[in-house]
């Protein structure tokens, strides 16, 4: 029933897809992750070491470890119980960590927790990781196994031969192959300027200076260990910082991601009207229903549910790169709230490559359309005849195969044959000529 009571269809509808994205962008992965944050920048302090932790046993890691390997449910309740009291979802974190100490017996050195820290130093490392986790394990994964299909699609469709359309007007024939290698190439291109974003955090102090580090022990380079310490989770400190993340490469990575979204509406588009014009047909499953009143619909609906979702992503991934960027001097808190949304457009991503995908495993080709098309627009190889004349040197060609193809007839093989029989040119030319055809005339890759 809670599915059936979700407010949003990405915990309604779609659950079923996008219940994985739970372990990053939820409210308990998020408590999560802010737990890892801390455990490990404790652990990192008894390792530098400070003066005061030299006398802490290193056995206790692997236990700390597992306050958030071992991350429950009712972990993340007892921390909104705190945060009930401290109305502080950080601090709540914190007094929750403070517990296990004393359960391990350690709770002398409970005060080293959250040391010399803002709650946006744990915000800002543990949502780029959480992140970082999604897109290495889910994200780019899926997108990759999608431009494969692509890929072994227009292998497999190198040399069919069809009808281009520019303007929607029959053009120049083309392979369907290169024009899925078109998307291919796109795609690829983007994704692999999107791995080289780089994952920011910030952490530094309540206003990014190390004031509380640095006063407390001034001898440590605390710039350096803070360097190295987000380095070994795969993230890149920023230097200069406010109380907060500037997130320009977070918006980076937003717009990057909205492009390769609209690349994958285009090919969304591009696949549903090849649909609708019957180059495609769709496998049927004789258990499904396309019309509630039209027993004969087959709908293209996995790519018009990929569009959608896509274009709602969009929406999103365009208001966070525009917001997340400004703050007001060293930070309002529109941030934290703004960045609790950041996993929903991810999640809406998610259900259109599984739309995109179950969508090309149903469509197959039909090459009875594809050349019925080629067949009746052999007006097309007009360029290919008044490009050879140009190169013989004929007068005016273009004006002679304009006066042929616009006279609104119909221009057959026959046409093309009787018009090229007229022609003031050597018996070897025409040879050429007659062996255009809108099958062969399809260019090269």
């Amino acid at each position: 029933m809670r599915h059936l009571l979700a407010i949003s269809p990405i915990d309604g509808r779609y659950h079923h897809i996008t219940e994985p994205l739970q372990q990053y962008f939820s409210e308990w992965a998020l408590i999560k992750y802010r737990v890892q944050v801390e455990i490990e920048y404790f652990i990192a302090l008894r390792q530098i070491p400070l003066s005061n932790l030299e006398t802490l046993d290193t056995s206790c890691f692997e236990p700390l470890r597992n306050l958030y390997l071992q991350f429950s449910e009712a972990d993340a309740l007892r921390i909104k119980e705190i945060e009930k009291t401290t109305n502080h979802d950080v601090k709540a974190v914190e007094y929750f960590i403070k517990e296990k100490f004393e359960a391990l017996g350690i709770s002398a050195y409970q005060e080293f927790i959250h040391f010399g820290l803002t709650s946006q130093d744990i915000n800002n490392t543990a949502i780029p990781l959480s992140l970082k986790d999604y897109l290495q394990q889910h994200y780019y994964p899926k997108l990759q196994q999608l431009i494969n299909s692509l890929q072994e699609k227009a292998t497999a469709w190198i040399d069919v031969p069809m009808l281009a359309h520019t303007h929607g007007q029959p053009a120049s024939p083309t392979r369907l192959g290169k024009e899925i290698l078109v998307f291919v190439e796109r795609l690829q291109n983007q994704l692999d300027v999107l791995v080289k974003i780089p994952l920011t955090a910030k952490f530094g102090g309540a206003t990014g200076n190390f004031n509380a580090h640095a006063v407390a022990y001034p001898h440590l380079p605390w710039i350096g260990l803070a360097n190295e310490w987000l380095q070994q989770w795969g993230l890149q400190r920023q230097q200069h910082t406010t109380q907060i993340e500037h997130y320009d490469m977070l918006a980076a990575l937003l717009d990057n991601a909205k492009r390769i979204n609209t690349i994958l509406i285009d090919f969304a588009r591009d696949v549903w009207q090849y649909i609708a014009m019957n180059y495609f047909k769709q496998k049927i499953n004789a258990q499904e229903v396309g019309s509630s009143a039209m027993p004969h619909k087959v709908n293209p609906i996995d790519f018009e549910n990929a569009e959608g979702n896509l274009a709602v992503a969009n929406a999103l991934l365009e208001f966070l790169a525009a917001k997340l960027p400004i703050s007001r001097l060293q930070r309002d808190l529109t941030d934290s709230t703004v960045l609790r949304n950041i996993g929903v457009p991810f999640a809406h991503i998610h259900i259109a490559l599984a739309s995109l995908n179950k969508g090309l495993g149903k469509i197959e080709l039909n090459p009875n359309a594809l050349q019925k098309d080629l067949e009746q627009n052999w007006a097309v190889v007009a360029e290919a005849i008044q490009t050879i004349l140009r190169r013989e040197g004929y007068p005016q060609p273009y004006e002679a195969l304009k006066a042929l193809t616009r006279t609104g007839e119909a221009i057959t093989q026959t046409t093309i044959t009787q018009f090229i029989g007229t022609l003031a040119v050597s018996e070897a030319i025409k040879a050429e000529l007659y062996a255009i055809t809108p099958y062969n005339y399809i260019g090269i890759l």
